[in-house]
């Protein structure tokens, strides 16, 4: 009624007047409880003279019976979410408040109340109580003292932080503040089982931390409680009072941390000394680098005493000699005490490394043992690092320009140390040297490129080591190409260009290691646009010998030269003026040598035909993706009006060699060498940017869709196939892409109906239905039953059941987000939607001999699906995997068991309804005859100890005589397996395990 209007308020006191007034506190109890729940519900009808004789009632009500005191809060809350309160009223509700009410003898929820009370007034009244000056702050520590349930304490955390962050006044009640909820401190709770409120500890500790380190007038009482506690023998106590101190840090001065500095050192440094705990150590690091911090960017008076140069003498005064102890057993533990107080500003990472460096150069030579040296070297790095950190921005101040030669004469002996640890932090070393400016002279980089050369020709055995060098390389060239320029690449290049004759010694394996060693610096150095014109002309021309028959190269060899020449065009990638230099320098001549390679040719030429073998025209693939996928738009139109006349037309005029001697027409009646370079095509056209337009597109379909069809040669049909799948993605809707999908369709169901072409129609009907599931369109339903519908044919039934392993994996050559493709976030899920019951009803409803098909389509969906969308739907699917795995084909049982691992971990209590199944199915699996199933059911057999005890121990005996015969299996990997998941089954039930 009061909502409608039939009521006001003040008629619904009037009527429960007699409860109101009645001499029994319960019944008046129970007339206050009704006009508390009515107030609200209906707070924001009140009108203003409403709110003040409510309130003037509810105040006198504070004094009733100690009965009436809940409901009169209840009330009072209500009230004080009235935007119609009158200016006063909210500090004569308080006031009533602490002179009558005494609430911490209240149960938790009144206490509660009364919290809420006070912050909807700070929320809405915050000048007002400002009015009250101290009193409000006495106010609150008298209703909050005594406060025990974490509920409460979340909420008076908040308010005493207001307090403090909306500078209310604290006057003498500093210490009574800071007294009342530092009693808490460190917090030491534990939320019991099934709590429904949900607080955490952490949640309790991060409250109370903001109330800490929320004002510098704490300092004076906090720091020494923080100081007892970190000297305390609980780990949870020293980590909380390492972590509240560096909060602390963040709004604290010199003048707060003067009187504490050498306790908080000493403390600090003992816990990194002697703890056992890397958590504490760890916090300690934090705590004094933040300390460090907080004293450089205090301002100094000129008559100021400099606390920060005091404090970092304490430092190096109890963490220098360490560093010169022959056991060196300090070394580290003093080294990260140094290097986190160094990193906390410019300042302070100067004076502690103009006077650590001196030291660790002479500790470094005066030791002779590699491991020593490699740990004193690491040390060096670690102030290094800090110094390149602070040099960008204090770029007056060159501290290491003192010990410039000291450091690369140190650099230098670490790389030619035979160790390799010390090879490999000398590595980082340079680079770290060669980041910052003048530290390298001419005559220096000259020997650094030497030493970069050599390491990264190093064999097998230091394989890191080669690795590190080829990094270091790539990062220097960056910042010194000229050096590189002048002093590796025509190293490289010579290397290249050896001869036989100058191998002849060299046994076979020791050439083609070196070669690809080469290879793999000349790309690693790749990192400059200046650099790459030296680079890439050099693996160009290498490739050219090799089709000119000048060199005799293997396929692998040849695969290298790309390989490396794609590792460059992913460098060119970050610059498009190196992009498109790139670009158009390569890719043409890798048409070029293509097309020549696929020339009839008089005279029988081996070396010729290895650029037309599948694994090398993969990737050259590789390479004309990669140089493609970031044209800009307006670059990739230029070139695709150059590319897709040469294979429509033969237009050879834009290649570098283009006298050839017949026509290049891979699409009329072209040789067989000369289609199969339409996988070239494919990389560029299907990595365009999706706004570029391509030239005689309606005719490049119609060839692509011929071709694909074409008997003789699969790897051109299934590379047109794919071209046309990956040009029908990007394409916009409309009627030009419902007509390329019409005729795609009537090529398929014609090539299905006769047996000559049945296979390559089946491969193009998967890449267009691969197409078209990854953008949604609607005729991909369409095109997924055609495909199911396969799983029953006797003849492509197989096939097609690998063919969902393919719809569901990521492509590396067509179809990927890098070339642009339109692939929708969650097109995995939607065709598991889709498409796994019709694959369920179709396993049940199928001929004996059949259902392995159906098998297989459904366990390469669930193996690529996400897990979280498997797990819900896993009890109506597990009876059909465990069904897969009786299945005779190994591809099922692969995919099953892979499918199967990670649901052991994820959802045990749904496997475990299997136990006995799983069990014997696995252990029949560990002795299958591929080797990749009998590691994968040993996976599982280890993944199985994850479900609950209770359920495995009756096997536990079965398990382990069985996984015995593994134990001897001929494959070192088998039984590497078989020892791991065997000894988890030993210790299953065991304490502790």
């Amino acid at each position: 009624d009061v909502k409608s209007g039939s009521y006001t308020v003040l008629q619904v006191v009037e009527a429960l007047g007699s409860s109101l007034e009645n001499p029994e506190p319960r019944t008046r109890e129970r007339g206050i409880q009704l006009l508390s729940q009515v107030l609200l519900q209906c707070h924001s009808l009140l009108l203003e003279k409403e709110v003040v004789h409510l309130i003037l009632f509810y105040e006198n009500r504070l004094k009733d019976h100690h009965l009436v005191i809940p409901s009169v809060l209840r009330g009072l809350r209500a009230l004080s979410l009235c935007v119609t309160l009158p200016p006063g009223l909210a500090v004569s509700v308080l006031k009533a408040i602490f002179q009558e009410v005494h609430v911490q003898s209240l149960p938790q929820v009144d206490r509660h109340t009364v919290y809420s009370i006070i912050t909807n007034f700070m929320r809405t009244r915050e000048e007002e109580l400002k009015g009250l000056g101290a009193d409000f702050t006495f106010g609150f520590i008298q209703v909050m003292d005594g406060e025990k349930d974490p509920r409460n304490l979340l909420v008076a955390f908040r308010i005493v932080h207001d307090l403090i962050s909306r500078d209310y006044s604290l006057g003498p009640f500093v210490e009574e503040l800071f007294e009342v909820t530092s009693c808490y401190f460190p917090i030491d709770f534990t939320p019991p089982p099934n709590d429904p409120h949900g607080i955490q500890r952490d949640d309790l500790i991060l409250s109370l931390r903001a109330v800490l380190a929320s004002t510098p007038r704490f300092a004076e009482f906090l720091l020494p409680l923080l100081i007892e506690k970190v000297d305390s023998e609980i780990l949870s106590a020293k980590l909380d009072s390492l972590q509240t101190l560096n909060a602390c840090c963040a709004v604290y001065g010199q003048k707060e941390l003067k009187d504490f500095l050498p306790s908080l050192w000493a403390s600090i440094r003992r816990e990194v000394f002697q703890t056992a705990s890397e958590r504490v150590e760890a916090e300690g690091l934090a705590a004094l680098h933040s300390l460090t911090a907080c004293l450089s960017r205090s301002v100094l008076r000129a008559d100021a005493e400099d606390l920060l140069d005091f404090f970092l003498s304490n430092i190096l005064q109890d963490c220098r000699h360490h560093l010169c102890e022959p056991d060196m057993k300090l070394v580290w533990p003093s080294a990260k005490l140094l290097q986190a107080a160094a990193g906390a500003s410019a300042r302070a990472c100067h004076h502690i490394t103009s006077n650590v460096l001196p030291l660790l150069l002479e500790q470094f030579h005066k030791h002779s043992q590699s491991n020593q040296r490699r740990t004193i070297l690491e040390m060096i790095l670690g102030f290094l690092k800090l110094q390149q950190k602070w040099s960008s921005e204090d770029k007056g101040e060159r501290p290491l320009s003192a010990f410039k030669d000291q450091l690369c004469s140190l650099v230098f002996t670490a790389l030619t140390d035979p160790n390799t640890q010390l090879q490999l932090v000398g590595i980082r070393t340079l680079t770290v040297l060669g980041a910052q400016p003048d530290l390298l002279s001419p005559g220096d980089l000259e020997l650094a490129v030497g030493h970069l050369y050599r390491l990264s020709f190093l064999e097998e055995d230091a394989q890191s080591c080669r690795v590190a060098a080829l990094e270091a390389s790539g990062t220097l060239a960056t910042l010194y190409p000229a050096a590189f320029s002048s002093h590796l690449v025509p190293k490289l290049a010579e290397e290249l260009c050896v001869g036989e004759s100058d191998l002849a010694r060299e046994d076979g394996s020791t050439k083609r290691s070196r070669h690809l060693h080469c290879l793999q610096a000349l790309s690693a150095v790749s990192t400059h646009p200046s650099i790459v014109k030296e680079t890439l002309p050099l693996l160009l021309q290498h490739l050219c010998q090799v089709n000119q028959g000048n060199v005799v190269a293997e396929p692998s060899e040849v695969i290298a030269v790309c390989q490396s020449l794609q590792r460059v065009a992913e460098k060119c990638q970050l610059d498009p003026e190196s992009c498109w230099y790139f670009h158009q320098t390569a890719i043409p001549c890798l048409l070029a040598l293509a097309v020549q390679a696929s020339m009839p040719e008089k005279e029988h030429s081996i070396m010729r035909k290895v650029l037309l073998e599948d694994e090398v025209l993969a990737a050259m693939v590789s390479v004309i993706g990669t140089a493609t996928t970031h044209l800009s738009p307006d670059l990739a139109a230029q070139s695709v009006a150059c590319i897709v006349p040469l294979f429509l037309d033969g237009n050879i005029s834009f290649l570098p060699e283009n006298s050839f001697p017949c026509r290049f027409q891979p699409f009329q009646d072209g040789s067989s060498g000369q289609r199969r370079l339409v996988a070239l095509l494919m990389a560029f056209v299907c990595s365009l940017p999706r706004n570029v337009e391509i030239p005689q597109l309606n005719q490049l379909m119609q060839e692509l869709l011929e071709l694909s069809c074409c008997q003789g040669c699969p790897f051109s049909s299934t590379a047109a196939a794919k071209c046309f799948a990956g040009l029908l993605n990007k394409h916009p809707a409309g009627q030009q892409l419902d007509e390329f999908l019409q005729l795609a369709v009537d090529k398929v169901e014609a090539g299905l109906g006769s047996g000559a072409h049945r296979s390559q129609a089946f491969t193009l009907l998967l890449w267009v239905t691969k197409a078209l599931v990854l953008r949604y369109h609607p005729l991909s339903s369409c095109l997924t039953d055609r495909l199911m519908g396969l799983l029953s044919d006797s003849e492509l039934g197989p096939k097609a059941a690998d063919g969902f392993s393919l719809l569901m994996s990521d492509c590396t050559d067509v179809l990927t987000r890098a070339g642009h493709a339109d692939v929708r976030i969650m097109f995995r899920q939607r065709f598991f939607t889709d498409n796994v019951p019709a694959l369920v009803q179709g396993f049940h409803a199928a001929p004996q001999d059949v259902k392995p098909n159906y098998l297989k389509g459904l366990s390469h969906v669930l193996n690529r699906l996400p897990k979280p969308v498997l797990l819900p739907e896993l009890p109506t699917l597990l009876s059909l995997l465990l069904e897969a795995l009786s299945c005779p084909d190994c591809v099922v049982q692969l995919s099953t068991l892979s499918c199967l691992q990670p649901l052991l971990l994820e959802a045990p209590q749904v496997m475990s309804l299997h136990v006995d199944t799983l069990v014997t199915k696995f252990l029949n699996l560990s002795s299958s005859p591929s080797m990749a199933v009998r590691i994968a059911a040993l996976q599982c057999m280890h993944a199985l100890t994850r479900l609950p005890t209770p359920v495995l121990l009756p096997y536990k005996p079965q398990v382990i005589r069985a996984l015995a015969k593994p134990l001897d299996d001929k494959k070192r990997l088998v039984r590497k397996e078989a020892v791991s998941a065997r000894g988890e089954w030993f210790l299953l039930g065991s304490p502790g395990s």
